[in-house]
């Protein structure tokens, strides 16, 4: 188990509620206009809207922000698609803390289960910088998780692997799997050995 020492609290996990309703009502979100399902697979949304956003609280209190160039929600499903996405994640004070980026991205309205696919990078307030082609978020165990190949950096040192998994503000993970670290010269805080790599 590696242990990195960023001082952010990231994504705890709140009420979301979502309503997937015909004409895109959605709790606690907003969107733009209107446009016409196209769905690749023939399968059209039960709403879409661009310019989306939705807020997770707790007691009033935002823990994260999702917004997104285009939405889709899928009743049936249970399932809420998303183009160009970004999350941005808030601390106990409210002052934001990490900021993640994705090329598409996939909430579960039920158990608020999340998936970003495609350049993703969540980038903490501290410096450190995760990146990886895709991620998953268990709300129930508020951890996040890969089976891609993961790199996280901060100040010229790197610790890259597979078998990914998190808490949220990247405070303790490790990797299951081809773990590789590079520590540059005159980084000003070094990573920690993660468990299982070569000494």
């Amino acid at each position: 188990m590696a242990s990195l020492a960023p001082r952010i609290a990231v994504l705890p996990v709140a009420t979301l509620l979502l309503l997937g309703l015909l004409g895109g009502a959605l709790a606690g979100c907003s969107g733009g206009k209107k446009v016409s399902g196209t769905g690749t697979s023939g399968e059209l949304p039960d709403s879409e809207v661009e310019d989306f956003s939705v807020t997770e609280t707790d007691s009033g209190r935002a823990q994260w922000t999702m917004f997104a160039k285009v939405a889709s929600t899928y009743n049936a499903r249970d399932l809420v698609t998303a183009r160009t996405v970004r999350i941005d994640f808030f601390d106990e004070t409210g002052a934001k803390s990490s900021e993640l980026v994705a090329r598409e991205g996939e909430l579960y309205q039920r158990t608020r289960d999340m998936v970003a696919r495609g350049q993703v990078v969540l980038q903490t307030t501290e410096g450190w910088r995760m990146s990886t082609e895709e991620l998953h978020f268990s709300n129930s165990r508020n951890r996040i998780l890969s089976d891609k190949l993961v790199r996280v950096e901060k100040e010229g040192s790197v610790l890259e692997g597979v078998g990914f998994e998190s808490d949220p503000n990247l405070e303790h993970f490790e990797f299951r799997g081809d773990i590789r670290a590079t520590v540059r010269p005159g980084a000003g805080k070094n990573p920690t050995r993660p468990s299982g790599e070569p000494r």
